[in-house]
């Protein structure tokens, strides 16, 4: 067609039947031919030099972006008996409202007055905490009687020690006395007989003399059980003061003893009181449970329970709701080997299923039908299926999200990365190799780089 080979073909074949071939033979056709191909080459080599923005495409869902705004699930708190339905399916609800009422099952919450009678159990040991504590200050009024009483009466023992130990004293020194008189007695005995012996002395001196001397030992022996009943009276009167001492003591104790015994007594029933007031105040909070109220501002999207008068146990789900109010975002998956290119602020273009669009991947500004959006944040770990999750919320930069989105909604995203030729990405890909790793510098990371070389 191009008439550059050696061999030709006209003398073998006759043209003149093929009016095609005819046409292919003239020179100003194969001309034409040439140049088309040769502006075909200009543009393709043009093309090449084109700038190209690499990405990553990945499939996603659209959620919403907190935890208290994504669907959930309504609970029973307690068991009970479901006794009325206040919203069906579909139904919008504010917080506060009530969405089901729910009975008792369990027997020791029947009673009607079941708080009125726990507030009067309360009441009466109360009471009874006023009781010790009156009993508390009667006992401490007889104990400081009796450390009073016991400060004087062992004074008054004392005293009466000190009289005994001071007549024993003056008893000791009669009886001195005593045998003073009789040993000097004695000795004029002896020397009036001497006398006697000697034709000195009468025998009326002599007997005179005898009977001094037995008056003297009269007086001593006198003397002596004197000193013997005062000492005595001595031992009696330390005797009654410890017994004095001992029998305070013990009474004292005694009534310490009744004081902590009162003490543990008051505080047992301070126990019981709180017990009670807990027992109350639980009461209280689960007679609000037999009301189900909506959390937030949701709608109702499915009764998981059906019919009156079926049984709950403690956690049984009611309703599923969704939040009125909720920001969305996008979760998406990428690979490991592509999440050292993504960082948080980074673009992303998205197309919405159910919303019409024409995605060129290179050009995503010439893209018509996407949305854009930035990466909120990436897991630290990777998920069930092998790879990390990424969080792409909305560009403020950019056209809002359509407003009729919902949650569950699936979505296509590109995470855009550098801009390179087309020629550079085609040889990337022929090769195998990933988009470009490397990030410029900021200038505080240049100079830091600098400093440290």
């Amino acid at each position: 067609m191009l008439n550059i080979s050696t061999n030709k073909i006209e003398q073998h074949i006759s043209g003149e039947k093929f009016s095609s071939l005819q046409s292919t033979l003239k020179k100003k056709s194969a001309r034409s031919m040439l140049k088309v191909l040769y502006i075909f080459s200009v543009i393709m080599l043009v093309v090449l030099f084109l700038p190209w923005t690499q990405n990553i495409r990945s499939g996603g869902n659209v959620i919403a972006l907190q935890p208290e705004q994504r669907p959930q699930t309504i609970h029973s708190v307690i068991a009970g008996r479901i006794e009325t339905w206040f919203v069906q399916e579909g139904d919008f609800v504010k917080k506060g409202d009530t969405i089901a009422y729910i009975s008792e099952v369990k027997d020791e919450y029947f009673d009607p007055q079941l708080l009125e009678r726990t507030q009067d159990q309360i009441d009466f040991q109360q009471e009874g905490i006023v009781s010790y504590d009156k009993k508390i200050i009667a006992l401490q009024s007889q104990l400081n009687a009796l450390k009073k009483t016991s400060q004087l009466k062992q004074e008054q023992a004392k005293n009466k020690y000190k009289q005994a130990l001071l007549k024993v004293s003056s008893d000791s020194i009669k009886y001195e006395a005593a045998e003073i008189k009789y040993k000097t007695a004695e000795d004029q005995y002896k020397r009036a007989s001497s006398l006697y012996d000697q034709g000195l002395k009468s025998l009326t001196e002599l007997e005179n003399r005898n009977l001094a001397m037995q008056n003297a030992m009269a007086e001593v022996i006198s003397a002596e059980n004197q000193l013997l009943s005062t000492q005595n009276e001595l031992i009696n009167a330390e005797v009654e003061l410890f017994s004095v001492r001992t029998n305070y003591d013990y009474e004292i104790h005694k009534v310490e003893s009744e004081i902590n015994s009162a003490l543990y007594n008051k505080l047992d029933a301070s126990a019981k009181v709180t017990k009670s007031e807990n027992q109350y105040q639980n009461y209280q909070i689960r007679q609000q449970y037999y009301y189900v109220t909506a959390p937030q501002d949701c709608y109702i999207t499915k009764v998981l329970q059906s019919g009156i008068g079926e049984i709950l146990k403690e956690g049984s789900p009611l309703v599923s709701i969704m939040p009125a109010n909720y920001d969305l975002a996008i979760e998406m998956y990428v690979r490991p080997m592509d999440l050292p290119l993504i960082e948080k602020g980074q673009k992303v273009r998205i197309q919405f299923d159910g919303w019409p669009a024409i995605v060129f991947s290179g050009w995503p500004n010439s893209s018509y039908g996407t949305y854009g959006g930035v990466v909120y944040a990436m897991d630290n770990f990777t998920s069930e299926n092998g790879n990390y999750r990424v969080l792409v919320v909305p560009d403020p930069n950019d056209i809002p999200w359509p407003a009729s989105l919902r949650v569950g909604s699936g979505a296509e995203s590109m995470l855009l990365l550098k801009d390179v030729p087309i020629w550079y990405e085609m040889w990337r890909k022929i090769n195998g190799f990933p988009p470009d790793y490397y990030k410029s510098l900021t200038e505080s990371e240049k100079k830091a780089e600098y400093e440290k070389s």
